[in-house]
């Protein structure tokens, strides 16, 4: 029997093998969600150093994007409050001290418009990172909190466990604060979701105990378990914000990243086979399942943050666990690109051949649909943009339709005009309503136009107007065709429109 049991697992491995190098000959997917977190707390990746100077923050901020769009992503998840503080023009909140070292003082530019219209000339989604509950990060330092924050506005809202200072999850004013904070996002800026990490109640602290007992004796809500009015707690505050983000613009997804482990399976036979230390369930309390099942987010981006075969949390029998339990939840997997480096201690993550697997692997499974690099700053590592431009990365994608938001369409550009000028291509297109973006397909005259073939698709852009270089083969843009699609707000996409050749 041993012996029958270990040939079928060599069966199995040859099987995925075998699988994964025909999924890597294939063409990548048109249509697949291609991101990087920049994450701002504690200066991760932008800015490295807190200044006022406009001119460096935007050229940093310059060369993240460059990267993600070298590397042929087209989303970019932006941390914009990540301690009750704010990276753009907030009605409720100061400028975070993240940003210019001083917390309330004001850049010169907003920095999250900045994003946009950057994003936006490069053909790239938008996705606004918010932290609901953490207030402060470490109390040793709680003394650069302006009078305007929430730590000297409303001290009886917050509690404090470890270091950190928290908005008390089971307040309802501290749902509807939160609540506003994400109205005024959504209605003032041109964004494409709304995205929350992985900490709702904390990570557990070792020996410390969340201080919400006397809220729980005083407003049990029939719960007899605290864990269980835990897990009501966020519930609540997770689909208000839906209910909030819907209210204001219904196309504006809301994405959840959670930790890469809903339950183990020794706690729940439905739970992953791993031996994660803290999990989504029992500890930070979010029942991440729910969301998906009763509809009240629109995406699910878990974090699986190791390699595959790691035994106590395989990437693999992750991947395949939420492909499993995605209840139609559209899935774009989290990576740990950060974990790159010929020094690791853990041959997987000394080049970039790990991620290519995953991405691969993920390619295999119906439900996913997409990844997510954390962080931006792993992709200036010119070895891992190589890798992804080289194999699985090697075409431009438009992002996936949803199919929990409901469609908007868009009509086809007015009149393209194409012409050869000073060495390049350029393009231009008459807007029409509901366009958001734009694709510009390339096809050799006589060829076939297959517009699922994302090799035709040379450029993504939110502008009407577009510079392309020349043909590889030189033929300084004779003998070749070009065409246009808009693309609406919820990522469908028009009819093309050829463009016709410029009068000289």
């Amino acid at each position: 029997m041993r012996r029958f049991i270990e040939k079928m697992k060599k069966i199995r491995l040859l099987f995925w093998g075998l699988l994964i190098v025909s999924v890597s000959c294939a063409h990548p997917p048109k249509r697949e969600l291609r991101g990087m977190w920049i994450a701002t707390v504690a200066n991760i990746d932008w800015p490295r150093s807190q200044t006022t100077d406009p001119a460096a923050l935007q050229h940093e901020m310059n060369g993240l994007l460059d990267a993600a769009s070298d590397a042929n992503l087209n989303c970019v998840v932006f941390q914009i409050r990540p301690t009750a503080d704010a990276f753009y023009q907030s009605a409720h909140e100061p400028w975070s001290h993240w940003l210019t070292g001083e917390q309330g003082r004001a850049p010169s530019f907003d920095p999250l418009q900045y994003v946009i219209d950057e994003c936006d000339r490069r053909g790239m989604l938008v996705h606004v990172w918010i932290n609901p509950y953490r207030v402060w990060l470490d109390s040793a330092d709680r003394f650069l909190a302006g009078r305007d924050h929430l730590l000297q506005r409303h001290p009886e809202r917050i509690v404090q466990y470890g270091k950190t200072a928290y908005l008390h999850p089971a307040l309802r004013e501290n749902r509807d604060y939160i609540c506003r904070v994400v109205a005024d996002i959504v209605r003032h800026y041109d964004i494409d979701a709304v995205h929350m990490d992985d900490y709702f109640y904390p990570y557990r602290v070792a020996g410390e105990e969340f201080p919400d007992e006397r809220e729980f004796r005083r407003d049990p809500r029939g719960f007899k378990s605290k864990d269980d009015w835990r897990r009501d707690n966020v519930d609540r505050i997770i689909r208000q914000i839906r209910d909030t983000i819907k209210a204001v613009k219904p196309w504006v997804e809301f994405g959840i990243s959670p930790f890469g482990v809903w339950r183990n399976k020794d706690r729940d036979p439905k739970g992953s086979a791993t031996r994660a230390g803290q999990t989504n369930y029992d500890d930070l309390y979010a029942d991440i399942l729910k969301w998906e099942r009763e509809g009240w987010i629109d995406y699910a981006a878990p974090q699986l943050y190791w390699h595959i075969g790691f035994p106590a949390a395989d990437y693999r029998v992750l991947a395949e666990w939420w492909n499993r339990n995605a209840y139609k939840t559209p899935l774009y997997i989290g990576h740990a690109s950060y974990r790159i480096t010929p020094s690791s201690g853990t041959k997987a993550w000394k080049t970039p051949e790990e991620i290519i697997r995953q991405i691969r692997l993920n390619r295999t499974l119906a439900g996913i649909g997409g990844s997510i690099m954390y962080s931006a700053k792993s992709l200036l590592n010119p070895e891992l943009r190589k890798a992804l431009k080289e194999s699985v990365y090697r075409s431009k994608s438009l992002p996936p339709e949803n199919p929990r938001i409901r469609p908007v369409p868009a009509e086809a550009p007015g009149s393209p005009v194409v012409w050869v000028e000073e060495g390049f291509v350029r393009m231009n297109w008459q807007p029409e309503e509901g366009s958001r973006r734009y694709a510009v397909y390339r096809f050799r005259k006589g060829e076939k136009a297959d517009f699922s073939d994302p090799e035709h698709l040379v450029a993504v852009t939110g502008s009407h107007d577009i510079r392309l270089p020349m043909p590889e083969d030189g033929k300084n843009g004779i003998g070749y065709r070009y065409a246009v699609t808009a693309l609406s707000a919820t990522h469908l996409e028009s009819e093309p429109v050829w463009a016709v050749a410029a009068e000289d």
